[in-house]
């Protein structure tokens, strides 16, 4: 099934739900029993198998054909019943006792008796930015449930206790009710299929081709079909939510979860990993995060990150809402947040036992990481010296690339003059004119339209970017009074260059692997990058890099990266390779393939020109 037939099953399920969502929910229902119906064919088929290569030799007989198949038979009745026999790894962190958190654990038992939910069972406390609910089964398939929620320490350190009930009522609110139930089901049944798919691959001969066609068709189909349930359940959630602590609550935990988030991400860990170029020893991370959570996030920095949030889109590729739907569903306007007071972190009996813990355990697993990217900062360090000593001689790419990695070492380096002068020597090169865009406050926009113009005219592979950052600061009121005009005219411009980015990714996409494929390109400084933020992907272990030549866009530079993930399933591969297409630092679009199935590690390793980075390594 291809990306357009995806999406127009998905839609055809949003309509049903919306027509009929009982109707809808038994469709779905029937659609995941046709797994159901798959796994108990493997089984009779296996049984069947058994018996008929039995019963020969019951009566004395012996072929070796027989034996052969009952070889077979044992082996798929075994595989299909561990399929049914689902187990899931315990969650990550540590799992928490009521006398670890006797605040937290009275206020689940409040949400549960107001909601009348089933119990949780196990709560688990991470390093994550995030807080989910999860149902494991407890007999397998055909047994009970142990419901666990993960609730993530940096979650605790944002949020007030208000806004962190809020959130836990909404986790809460994906057990309540049929609805609830129905969701949890397919979630379980799902990971059973996949796991008797997998099983299957492994396996040669007939009946594993017969298992992969059937699972090609229908796991596309099963996603799609499940779609609109997956995010009417958000929605659901969030009402729970809405109705325990009120609209507002629950809308302005939605806002400042995903304004401080964005700052976690961005802002927070690029900070602590730049502390290597000093510090040679591991820093501790959450300590710091603690003492820099107690302030509001800088207001520029909330305006464009809640600016940010609110231009996305619900799409196919997750089931969540976006910020601006979920706070239409709940009737409240857009708006920052009054900032929270305090953290919820109260909840826990001794919160400074806790940061310490996940200091030392984040400290003791990015040891060999850390070392890594302190020698790395230390070559950047020695070539911003050798720029330095040579500065009255630098071309125009060697006054960009002295200004780039000051940046990049310390982003509130004063390099602006640095950018001036290089487009005094080249007054059209494409690097001085996007960091000289980059340095000049948001005041200045008429000078920064003004660079993005002649970037646009002069760099074709600077386009859409210049179309983009031209329309982030058109749209942004800080900048200056609205011009509709200029708006207008940087839309259209940025309309046509995401047709042009569209026909280079089908390009990119379309075509097998290994085909149009070269050496990267990367200058030591991009390298430098890359590698930096797959040293903070923690399931990456290795990765290729090559160039993809471009036949239609020859002058576009287009990447393929091949990345080992040996510790996630296909499906977590799958949502992670498509993270990193839209934040790994390349100067060109990429494309994110795991070592699996297709391609194999074997493949990549013999076509790809050498490895790029692996973990641990300097």
């Amino acid at each position: 099934m291809d990306r357009a037939d995806f999406i127009h099953l998905v839609r055809l399920s949003e309509h049903a739900s919306a027509d009929d969502s009982a109707r809808y929910r038994r469709g779905v229902a029937l659609f995941a029993a046709l797994g159901y119906l798959w796994v108990f064919a493997c089984l009779l088929l296996a049984l069947a198998v058994i018996v008929w290569a039995l019963t020969p030799l019951g009566q004395g007989r012996f072929q070796v054909g027989r034996v052969w198949a009952l070889v077979f038979g044992i082996g798929l009745f075994w595989v299909t019943l561990r399929a049914l026999w689902v187990r899931f790894d315990a969650p990550d962190g540590v799992r928490l006792l009521p006398e670890d958190a006797p605040g937290l654990f009275k206020a689940l038992d409040r949400i549960r008796a107001k909601i009348d939910g089933p119990p949780i069972h196990e709560v688990y406390l991470d390093d994550q930015f995030n807080a989910s609910i999860r149902q494991a089964p407890r007999y397998g398939l055909f047994g009970g449930a142990v419901n666990c929620l993960s609730l993530g320490l940096p979650l605790l350190m944002a949020l007030e206790r208000r806004r962190l009930l809020s959130v836990l009522a909404h986790e809460y609110g994906h057990l309540r009710g049929n609805h609830g139930r129905l969701s949890a089901w397919i979630y379980r049944t799902r990971l059973s299929w996949l796991r008797l798919d997998a099983s299957l691959q492994r396996n040669e001969g007939p009946m594993a081709l017969v298992s992969q066609a059937f699972f090609h068709w229908y796991f596309p189909r099963f996603a799609a079909r499940t779609f609109a349930l997956a995010r009417q359940d958000e929605y659901e959630a969030d009402r729970i939510s809405a109705m325990l602590l009120g609209n507002a609550v629950a809308a302005e935990a939605l806002t400042e979860i995903a304004i401080k988030g964005h700052w976690y991400a961005q802002s927070f860990w690029s900070g602590h990993w730049a502390r290597a170029a000093h510090e040679g020893t591991v820093a501790a991370p959450f300590v710091t995060l603690r003492e820099r959570f107690r302030e509001p996030p800088p207001p520029e920095f909330a305006r464009e990150a809640l600016r940010r949030a609110l231009r996305q889109v619900s799409d196919v590729d997750d089931t969540h809402p976006v910020l601006r739907d979920r706070l239409e569903a709940l009737d409240q306007k857009p708006a920052l947040p009054s900032w929270s007071r305090g953290a919820a972190l109260d909840l826990l009996t001794d919160p400074d036992k806790w940061v310490a813990h996940f200091d030392q355990e984040w400290r003791r697993r990015q040891a060999d990481d850390w070392r890594q990217h302190h020698a790395y900062l230390g070559r950047m360090r020695d070539r911003i010296a050798a720029l330095a000593e040579s500065a009255g001689r630098h071309n125009a790419s060697e006054m960009v690339e002295w200004a780039d990695l000051e940046r990049r070492f310390d982003a509130r380096a004063e390099v602006r003059e640095r950018y001036e002068r290089a487009l005094q020597h080249t007054p059209d090169h494409a690097g001085a004119l996007r960091g000289l865009v980059q340095t000049l406050p948001v005041s200045e926009r008429a000078a920064g339209l003004a660079l993005l113009e002649q970037l646009h005219a002069c760099d074709a592979p600077s386009r859409w970017w210049a179309a983009q950052h031209a329309v982030e600061s058109l749209e942004n009121p800080d900048a200056g009074a609205y011009d509709e005009a200029a708006l207008k005219y940087w839309r259209a411009r940025r309309k046509d260059a995401e047709e042009a980015e569209r026909r280079a990714w089908e390009e990119i996409v379309d075509t097998p692997f290994f085909s149009q494929i070269g050496r990267h390109d990367l200058s030591e400084f991009e390298l430098g990058e890359l590698r930096a933020d797959l040293l903070r992907c923690k399931p990456a272990t290795r990765a290729w890099l090559v160039r993809k030549n471009l036949r239609e866009f020859r002058w576009r530079r287009a990447y393929i990266v091949f990345i080992e993930l040996p510790d996630l399933d296909d499906e977590e591969r799958y949502h992670l390779c498509r993270a990193l297409e839209r934040s790994l630092s390349l100067p060109g679009i990429a494309l994110v393939l795991w070592a699996g199935y297709s391609p194999t590690l074997e493949e990549i390793e013999r076509q790809t020109f050498g490895i790029t980075w692996a973990r641990g390594s300097v």
